[in-house]
């Protein structure tokens, strides 16, 4: 019962991430799985057949609200879900001690991303001019396959990059990643299953991280209208960097004082990224209660 409980708050934090970001679902889940012991091929398949549940309820809400480009969503998903089945059977038949280092360093590198993405590069809109097949099939490949070997990375790979195209509108960039994320953790389900034979799955494990998911769905909507995106992206991010920073530290076996000087790095510049980030907040409420208060000087 003990793991079930702490399973259920890891899905249920990873889902307030999501919810709120739009992306890290996966990156959030597999790290605190991974933190609790978890071998990285049974952490992902964990992840991933959560996440036909949650894909499925995100999908659907976002159909509903017309953020969903069809067109989008298959040239996406369907050579995702092919880069996703690839990734699902190479980690599976990788051993636990060379996953590890491998699945820790992507988090950490998506950590790395998601942290500088919020910190320092706020979305601008820019002119919408359509996207391209031949943008979307590759990438949507390349994340797949990151997403499975990595135990998380569609959101992180895939959003940023057609956001920063100018494309797509962003709500619909936003709606039709998460209805593609289905394929993609349908294909990487079917390739963990069939490499894993089932071995040392837990279903338990799955049901802990959908259940935590399914409660937190609304209070991360909830958290979207009352705390500020960029925030909670920074306050991620640098959790992601640091967890996963000290697995690194403990496969490779880093002597002391190395692992201290390290963490004490990443807390400096992760507290410094958060006081940043608040600072520019407050200039922003300012600038825009400022014109909203003098609005022909504007």
């Amino acid at each position: 019962m003990q793991a079930f409980l702490i399973f259920a708050l890891g899905g249920f934090i990873a889902q307030l991430v999501d919810g709120s970001l739009g992306m890290a679902y996966g990156v959030t889940s597999t790290t605190i799985l991974l933190a609790a012991g978890m071998s990285p091929a049974v952490a992902s398949a964990s992840v991933h057949l959560a996440e036909l549940g949650t894909s499925v309820a995100s999908g659907v809400s976002h159909w509903k609200f017309g953020n969903v480009d069809w067109r989008v969503v298959l040239s996406l998903g369907v050579p995702g879900a092919i880069g996703a089945f690839l990734g699902a059977t190479v980690l599976s038949n990788l051993s636990t001690e060379a996953a590890e280092p491998w699945m820790s360093t992507v988090l950490l590198v998506l950590g790395v991303y998601v942290l500088v993405r919020f910190a320092f590069r706020p979305l601008r809109r820019r002119q919408l001019t359509g996207v391209s097949p031949k943008l979307l099939a590759p990438l949507g490949l390349v994340a797949g396959f990151v997403d499975a070997t990595g135990g998380g990375g569609w959101g992180p790979v895939a959003t940023p990059t057609l956001l920063s195209t100018g494309r797509v509108e962003p709500r619909k960039v936003i709606g039709s990643v998460d209805t593609s994320e289905f394929l993609i953790a349908a294909a990487a389900s079917l390739g963990f299953l069939f490499s894993l034979a089932q071995q040392g799955l837990s279903w338990l494990t799955v049901g802990a991280l959908l259940l935590g998911g399914v409660v937190a769905a609304p209070l991360a909507a909830y958290l979207v209208r009352v705390v500020p995106m960029r925030l909670i992206g920074v306050g991620a991010g640098g959790l992601i960097v640091l967890t996963n920073a000290r697995t690194l530290v403990k496969d490779f076996g880093l002597p002391a004082p190395t692992p201290t000087v390290l963490y004490s790095l990443i807390a400096v510049a992760w507290v410094a990224a958060l006081v940043y980030t608040v600072r520019v907040i407050r200039a922003d409420r300012a600038a825009v209660e400022a014109e909203e208060a003098d609005p022909v000087r504007s």
